[in-house]
C-alpha cells in the first residue's frame, strides 16, 4: 500500500507544472524543494544576476555571482534532479504582461520581493487566470520563528503571512525565515497538486 501510495504521489508530481515569478530568496529556495519533491515542469522568471549579497538567503553558491538568476538556479535544479523540466525566463516582470510566462503552468507561486510589483502581479494574474491557484507570501522580513507565521486563502489565492514583520527595508531578510516561507509555499503547492489542501 505504502508503495502503490509513493508511485502515485510520485506520478502526479512528476506530471505537474509550477510557475514561480521571482528567484530571490523565496523564489530560489522554493523551485529547489519543488524540484526535489519530483515536480515535474517548472517555469521560473526573473530579470536579475546573482550578487554576493544574495548568498546568505539564496539558493546559489560564490561560483555563480554575477550569472543570470534564470541560468544559475537551472543548473542547481539539475544538480538536484534531472528529470525536472525547466523552462528558464530571463524577463522583469512588468504591468500588463504579468501573465504571459505561467499561461501553461497548474499553479503560480509568487516570490517578488517589491510590494507595489506584487501587488500588480496578484491582480493580473488572478484577473487573467482566475481558476488557477496563486500561492502568496507577505511579511517574510525579520528573525521571528513559527509562530506568527499563518496561511490564509481566498478561493485560489493562498497566502502565506505574518503581519507583524517590519518591512524589509527596517530589518534583515535572513535565510532561517526565509526557507520557513519559501518552505511553505512549495509544501501547499504539493498540498494543491496532490488533493489534500486543507482549506481555510
Amino acid at each position: 500500500m505504502k508503495e502503490e501510495n509513493a508511485n502515485m504521489i510520485k506520478s502526479k508530481l512528476g506530471k505537474a507544472s509550477i510557475g514561480i515569478a521571482g528567484l530571490g530568496g523565496l523564489g530560489s529556495n522554493v523551485a529547489m524543494a519543488l524540484a526535489r519533491a519530483g515536480v515535474g515542469r517548472l517555469v521560473i522568471v526573473d530579470f536579475d544576476e546573482v550578487e554576493a549579497s544574495n548568498l546568505n538567503r539564496q539558493a546559489y553558491t560564490l561560483d555563480q555571482v554575477g550569472m543570470r538568476k534564470t541560468e544559475a538556479l537551472t543548473q542547481n535544479i539539475a544538480k538536484a534532479n534531472t528529470d525536472v523540466d525547466v523552462t528558464a525566463i530571463h524577463l522583469k516582470l512588468e504591468p500588463g504582461f504579468m501573465d504571459a510566462p505561467f499561461a501553461s503552468v497548474d499553479i503560480i507561486i509568487e516570490a517578488l520581493d517589491n510590494a507595489s510589483t506584487k501587488a500588480t502581479f496578484i491582480e493580473e494574474i488572478s484577473l487573467k487566470f482566475p481558476d488557477k491557484p496563486i500561492i502568496v507570501a507577505s511579511g517574510v522580513a525579520g528573525i521571528r520563528g513559527t509562530e506568527r507565521i499563518q496561511m490564509k486563502r481566498s478561493g485560489n489565492l493562498y497566502l502565506v503571512y505574518d503581519d507583524t514583520a517590519p518591512s524589509c527595508d527596517e530589518t534583515a531578510v535572513l535565510a532561517p525565515r526565509v526557507g520557513l516561507f519559501a518552505y511553505w509555499q512549495a509544501s501547499l503547492a504539493l498540498e494543491i497538486l496532490l488533493g489534500c489542501e486543507n482549506g481555510d
